[in-house]
């Protein structure tokens, strides 16, 4: 994780966000809201996600030494969290990637939380500031291209939905599932190596 750079801090977080995959559910949520009121509905769920991640990123040092817990213990936590993410994106469940979701006007859930904001972003976020905690401007940056990334496609959802077909879109998730596959594998083998080495 320390050779990591901004891009590839980004490609992950958009990654696992996954706002691409998410475009059928966000089509259906905002067939629920007023035309009027989509543009203000979008700001705020964004807004919400990148607050609650910026907060977690922040805290990420404190968080751990709070809970006493390891990067090692947080990079194999984070590889399992992503792996089951993973999982559902290239073999897809009946209720979603994130589960079943229920109708009315989205308010903080589902979309900020945990569609954007939800337990593999935060871990990643975590994992990226406790190895590379100098690196702290460089990882809020990836961060915030990440939401914008995800708001325009969130603004855009139904004609991108249009546009690629239902086909493609599953085609392209299915791919990201397996892109995110190898990176949670690689996570945990990081981790395990790393607690192999603490104990000799």
């Amino acid at each position: 994780m320390e050779s990591w750079s901004f891009v590839s801090a980004f490609v992950l977080l958009l990654l696992v966000t996954d706002p691409l995959g998410s475009i059928p559910l966000f089509v259906a949520m905002l067939k629920q809201v007023p035309p009027q009121r989509r543009l203000r509905m979008i700001v705020r769920e964004v807004s919400v996600a990148f607050v609650v991640l910026l907060v977690f990123m922040l805290t990420g040092q404190q968080f751990l030494a709070l809970m006493h817990l390891s990067q090692t213990s947080l990079g194999i936590a984070g590889g399992v969290i992503l792996f089951l993410i993973a999982l559902r994106m290239v073999f897809p469940h009946p209720d979603g990637v994130f589960g079943d979701v229920k109708g009315g006007e989205p308010f903080i859930v589902p979309l900020a939380i945990p569609l954007l904001a939800g337990p593999s972003a935060l871990a990643t976020v975590l994992l990226l500031v406790s190895r590379a905690p100098d690196r702290l401007w460089e990882w809020i940056g990836a961060l915030a291209l990440t939401m914008l990334v995800c708001a325009l496609v969130l603004g855009f959802s139904e004609k991108i939905g249009q546009v690629l077909g239902e086909r493609v879109t599953t085609a392209f998730e299915r791919l990201m599932g397996l892109v995110l596959t190898a990176i949670a594998v690689e996570m945990l083998l990081s981790g395990v190596r790393e607690y192999i080495a603490s104990l000799t």
